[in-house]
């Protein structure tokens, strides 16, 4: 039987694990950016659809987030109502708990919702770390890394 066919079931589904793997270079900090241009979550009062990009920024500790992991866990709030400010925080909580870096930045940009634009920021940094000066590079353009 042809399991390619259109009414194939999804072999892979939503989760709440976040796995992780060795960072290849613990004793540099190093900054990792990610953009997740489909974050999906509903509202708790009407439960119609929140879209927003998530952004995460960090600089790893021991471990590393792995993509796959990551991206079936942003997809696990896809049927869950969520305030902006609430989901922003558990996704950094839990990022936190699953790789301990030195740093990690959530910032969540929600799509204009009844004329209104929110951006939610949260912040970890590690006990003790301090970030090394910064040295001014052109920044990471918004979608930089799609094509068009």
């Amino acid at each position: 039987m042809n399991t390619q066919t259109l009414g194939a079931k999804p072999t892979v589904l939503p989760s709440k694990q976040l796995e992780t793997f060795a960072n290849p270079n613990p004793q540099r900090d190093f900054h990792i950016h990610m953009e997740i241009p489909e974050f999906t979550c509903l509202c708790p009062k009407t439960g119609q659809p929140d879209f927003a990009t998530i952004y995460l920024d960090y600089i790893p500790n021991e471990l590393c987030v792995e993509l796959k992991s990551l991206k079936l866990y942003i997809w696990s709030f896809r049927d869950e109502g969520c305030f902006h400010e609430a989901v922003t925080n558990n996704i950094l909580d839990d990022l936190v708990q699953a790789t301990n870096p030195k740093f990690m930045r959530v910032t969540a940009k929600f799509y204009v919702r009844g004329g209104i634009f929110t951006n939610v920021v949260a912040e970890h940094r590690k006990k003790g770390w301090e970030p090394q000066p910064k040295v001014n590079l052109s920044q990471f353009e918004s979608q930089s890394n799609t094509r068009g």
